[in-house]
């Protein structure tokens, strides 16, 4: 894969591997990629500006003013030019800036003004490596977005042997060029994503609903997006996590019109993600105006329910064989068995499944644990992390699934 035209950030901070940052900027920069390194000014005690501007064709930046030309460097620029960032080695304390959101230097401000993807390559002796206040910062920069690169286990600069060595030039720039072959690997797909609950109404002020907040529903939708494709998020109400400008919005209330929504979304799409979590019944009667207390008492302690339409049966009713399913199971006992039953009933491709046994999954948290079924009988666990960070893994295998 040739990188013309790819524009990657590549911050150096101060450790003894800097030495290696002169190979990662080559090979780079030999495969085509325009590269601007930014340094803190520890790196420069460790690697000369000279090697890396050398290697890069550019200035290396380090302060926030040049002072021979008296310019500028502007790191929201420098954060918006950029296709990626891509920091190696990261030391212990610029981990630690970065994660509690200190910027008083060029390199933790322009991070902070990244809109890109951004990649870390720790390198550090093994006990700062596996210190506790370590492995917080790197869980903070993981949770907001980072991706982590090693460190990997081997003999460390203080001559002992542990954890905490930079991973090789070679392998950071293999890790760099299959996360770009990704990214491409949804270019002109559509996908469906739906998120949150619904609202079904009981009257004009009350309805019934659940405690679903819409944030997976989201974060996949972001992923797909970043990889390429062209994403409709049907939002159920209360959906509030942040979207990207670049996905079109439906909004809808009722289990009615999330499914006519969907449907009408359906026959157009590559890949459909159903996160939603309807209701699967909703009052008979709804009526226009308030039902008060003192004369509604039997309306409002013997509500009619009615199923409602099934999203996931219907699309996999009239699934093409080009079209790529996937739904979510939510259960509390003999979860893989329900959930694969789930999958073949409704004709899906692949099933996401939560356990509501799982501290930390589930309605209303930041992280999740979910396990994947396949319709080839695969099944892949996944760990407790961010939603983000499952949203990225859940999308790496659809994508693998769908070029099959």
């Amino acid at each position: 894969m040739h990188l013309s035209g790819t524009k990657i950030l590549f911050g150096v901070s101060g450790s003894i591997s800097a030495y290696k940052a002169a190979d990662i900027v080559r090979l780079f920069c030999k495969n085509g990629a325009d590269v601007q390194v930014v340094m803190t000014t520890a790196a420069r005690d460790f690697i000369t500006p000279l090697t890396l501007s050398t290697l890069s064709g550019k200035p290396v930046l380090t302060r926030f003013n040049d002072p021979e030309s008296g310019l500028w460097n502007n790191h929201v620029e420098l954060g918006l030019w950029a296709d990626l960032m891509l920091i190696a080695p990261l030391s212990a304390h610029t981990a630690a800036k970065l994660a509690s959101g200190f910027c008083e230097d060029l390199l933790a401000a322009t991070y902070l003004s990244a809109r890109c993807p951004v990649f870390v390559a720790p390198a550090m002796d093994h006990d700062m490596y596996q210190h506790a206040a370590t492995q917080s910062n790197l869980s903070k920069l993981k949770d907001s977005g980072c991706n982590i690169i090693g460190p990997e286990f081997g003999e460390l600069a203080s001559g002992l042997i542990g954890q905490g060595r930079l991973t090789e030039p070679i392998d950071i720039y293999n890790h760099i060029l299959n996360y770009l072959k990704y990214k491409n690997s949804l270019n002109g797909k559509r996908a469906i994503v739906s998120a949150g609950p619904t609202r079904e109404a009981i009257d004009a002020v009350r309805y019934v609903s659940n405690s679903s907040t819409g944030k997976m529903g989201v974060a996949i939708a972001n992923e797909l997006h970043a990889r390429g494709c062209k994403v409709d998020l049907v939002c159920g109400p209360g959906v509030t996590e942040p979207i990207h400008h670049g996905i079109a919005i439906h909004n809808v209330v009722t289990a009615s019109q999330m499914h006519a929504t969907c449907m009408e979304l359906f026959p157009k799409a590559d890949l459909s993600i159903m996160a939603a979590a309807v209701a699967d019944y909703a009052p008979s009667n709804p009526v226009s105006h308030k039902i008060k207390k003192e004369t509604g008492r039997e309306a409002l302690t013997s509500v009619d329910f009615i199923p409602t339409k099934d999203i996931l049966a219907e699309m996999g009713s009239h699934k093409k064989t080009n079209q790529f399913l996937v739904g979510f199971a939510l259960e509390s006992d003999n979860e893989v068995t329900n959930a694969t039953q789930k999958l073949q009933n409704k004709n899906l491709d692949l099933i996401i499944l939560n356990s509501l046994r799982d501290e930390g999954a589930g309605f209303g948290t930041d992280t999740n644990k979910v396990t994947l079924i396949s319709k080839s009988d695969e099944i892949l666990p996944l760990p407790l992390q961010s939603k983000k960070s499952v949203a990225n893994e859940v999308v790496s295998f659809i994508t693998t699934k769908m070029a099959k």
